[in-house]
């Protein structure tokens, strides 16, 4: 990198991997850039920041980070390493986290919703179907948000009482509930999600242990049976909504959209993780976020000057806009030398010069 640079020496970028390279400033950065892009007017045309979508993206594990990786066949048989990334309806990444290749990206769907140290005020959360389990269905309700997984068509409704009170859904019913147990351990249900909003505990930790319980459990059964009864509910205003169903494609187009920019900046050797301490790995996911950021802020501070010079002529279709995203990077050079000459430094306030705006561009 400092051979990449001019003007710029290995002493240096040591002394600020030693002295700036944690994860609480990663964190504190990351957050600087999700605010001010929430506060961007622009920004609202694709949402209102209270809804987001998480997904997983696999990069192999090559070099002395091998032996670390984890072979998951879904991916094929060359060990990698998961980063699961948390993405608003107004694009920003805003957490990001270093996941295990082989576990169920559901049990670290709320760490998102929980840890993130932005303005973001998350009420709905859109996943797929490797985020969904009945555990994450009773957290996300006690804990506040409401959760909206796609790809729920093999599951079954589970009812009060007897199926046959229901002859309407009797195609849809897979079973009735336990409304006893929920009633005997509902106060240890409260406790549980008490301690994960307090702290006490992580939400993926619980819910890996959670998982990992007899089936005869109480809580956990109970537990189980609070998240039938919300995935239950959701699945038929699915049925019945097609604007959800629209809303979450949508949600997790972006998080698609995203994640081919991540792809696209993660070219440092051959996009391969070769970190073999999981702390060096958290650092190469809050990095690579980070600019990812980094890049979305400045295509919508850019978008928003061009769209402004556009509106002087008249040739801007409003209904267009909430269908623009900033997340390309045809323009952005990712690989040769990077170059900052300081005497040609932007000036506070100040932006750099748009191309020129013809009206019979097409």
């Amino acid at each position: 990198m400092a051979e990449a640079c001019p003007g710029t020496s290995m002493a240096k970028l040591s002394w600020l991997v030693a002295w700036h390279v944690r994860d609480e400033t990663y964190s504190k950065a990351l957050a600087e850039l999700v605010n001010y892009h929430h506060q961007m007017p622009f920004a609202a045309y694709w949402g209102e920041g209270t809804t987001s979508s998480s997904d997983g993206q696999r990069y192999r594990a090559g070099g002395r980070g091998e032996a670390g990786g984890q072979v998951n066949a879904k991916y094929g048989n060359e060990p990698g390493i998961l980063f699961y990334t948390h993405v608003s309806d107004q694009y920003a990444p805003f957490h990001t986290k270093v996941i295990n290749a082989t576990v169920r990206d559901a049990i670290h769907v709320l760490a998102g919703l929980l840890y993130h140290e932005s303005d973001l005020r998350i009420e709905e959360r859109y996943t797929d179907t490797a985020g969904f389990t009945e555990h994450v269905f009773a957290l996300c309700h006690l804990l506040g948000f409401r959760f909206a997984p796609r790809n729920l068509a093999d599951k079954r409704l589970y009812v009060p009482g007897a199926a046959t009170q229901w002859p309407a859904l009797a195609p849809l019913i897979g079973g009735s509930l336990n409304q006893k147990l929920i009633e005997q351990q509902f106060n240890e249900v409260l406790r549980l999600a008490s301690s994960i909003k307090q702290g006490t505990v992580t939400a993926s930790l619980i819910l890996r242990k959670l998982g990992a319980y007899p089936r005869q459990n109480s809580l956990a059964v109970a537990l189980r049976e609070v998240g039938r009864i919300e995935r239950s509910l959701f699945m038929l205003e699915w049925l019945r909504d097609p604007s959800l169903r629209r809303r979450v494609q949508i949600a997790l187009n972006k998080g698609e959209a995203r994640n081919s920019l991540a792809r696209a900046v993660f070219f440092h050797r051959l996009g391969e993780i070769r970190d073999r301490s999981y702390e060096n790995q958290r650092y190469r996911a809050s990095g690579l976020n980070l600019v990812v950021a980094a890049i979305t802020l400045w295509n919508t501070v850019y978008l928003e000057k061009a769209i402004d010079a556009l509106r002087q002529h008249g040739t801007v279709d409003e209904t267009l806009l909430p269908h623009i995203s900033p997340l390309g990077w045809e323009h952005i050079n990712l690989t040769g030398d990077y170059v900052w000459h300081t005497n040609r430094r932007v000036a506070k306030g100040r932006y750099r010069p748009l191309r020129a705006v013809r009206p019979s561009d097409p």
